[in-house]
């Protein structure tokens, strides 16, 4: 039976064989379990020749061991239908793995997208922003204030004998007004800041009297008279007005010709600080001190030029 099983052994097909190196290989068909029962020492005490060769003989053993070893390390599949499923198999972990790489690429490609779309976005609201307000600007532009110096009142005037602070004998000359501004603000949808720089009295290129207009905010749609008062104190003349020679005897005959000047700002806060108008208005006007009308109002609305 052994010898039988030594000549049955049927050799693989070269085709199912590793490239390198080749070398014969025998499958070894085992006993049945009949031959084995026979085999077993408990079975029966007499043990025949062929058997004991069968087991003691190191060639079949390392053989049987070694074929062994091969084809489980190998497990070639014997049937076509088992190498489509290896096949299909391994396509199904390329497409998954492939799979996973098309997912990260993907969301890598919707982050960045998302980050262009913010972007793009961003960029269009500070464009509709910035319409926005250059709208509101031109449109406040549309909207300047209206200023109108309405009178001037001298309530006294002084010159007399003095010296100057170096001690200088010369005419000091001191001065006390009023000037009384209209201001009306026609816009609808701000309100305004009002600043001015010193109004100030000259006689050519002296200057006489200066005062300052206080700050205020005017409402939209709204108006206001601001009464300032422009005085002078102990002006030196340096013999620079020929007309007040005799104003300490006649000063009911003097008549002195004046000019008012002062630059009137006013700041529109639109959106806040970041849209803001701006209006300026340089003021002159032209006056004529007499002696005989102090303490009574001199009509300015035909005598100032605005620009």
């Amino acid at each position: 039976m052994h010898a039988k099983t030594d000549s049955d052994g049927t050799s693989l097909d070269n085709s199912w064989l590793p490239r390198s190196p080749r070398r014969p290989l025998y499958y070894v068909q085992s006993p049945s379990n009949h031959d084995a029962e026979k085999m077993s020492y408990g079975s029966s005490p007499i043990v025949s020749p062929a058997h004991l060769y069968y087991h003691s003989s190191p060639i079949h053993h390392s053989r049987e061991s070694s074929t062994s070893i091969f084809s489980n390390s190998l497990k070639i599949p014997r049937s076509l239908p088992a190498w489509k499923h290896i096949r299909i198999g391994d396509q199904d972990g390329a497409g998954h793995d492939g799979s996973e790489g098309d997912k990260d690429s993907d969301d890598w490609g919707s982050g960045a997208r998302n980050v262009r779309l913010y972007f793009i976005g961003f960029l269009f609201f500070v464009l509709l922003f910035t319409v926005f307000c250059l709208i509101l600007w031109g449109a406040s532009k549309a909207y300047e204030p209206e200023i109108s110096v309405k009178s001037m009142v001298f309530e006294n005037f002084y010159v007399q004998a003095g010296n100057d602070h170096s001690g200088v004998p010369t005419d000091m000359l001191s001065l006390n007004s009023t000037v009384k501004i209209h201001y009306r603000n026609a816009a609808t949808f701000f309100s305004v800041h009002v600043t001015s720089t010193p109004l100030e009295i000259h006689y050519f290129q002296l200057k006489l009297a200066s005062g300052q207009m206080k700050k205020f905010s005017q409402s939209r749609k709204s108006k206001r008279t601001v009464a300032t008062v422009v005085h002078g104190s102990q002006v030196p003349l340096y013999g620079g007005l020929p007309l007040l020679s005799n104003a300490r005897e006649h000063g009911s005959k003097v008549a002195l010709p004046l000019n008012l000047t002062f630059v009137l700002r006013s700041r529109a806060y639109i959106l806040g600080r970041l849209v803001k108008s701006k209006f300026y208005k340089r003021v002159r006007c032209t006056v004529t001190l007499t002696g005989q009308k102090l303490g009574k109002p001199h009509k300015l609305t035909n005598a100032c030029v605005y620009h």
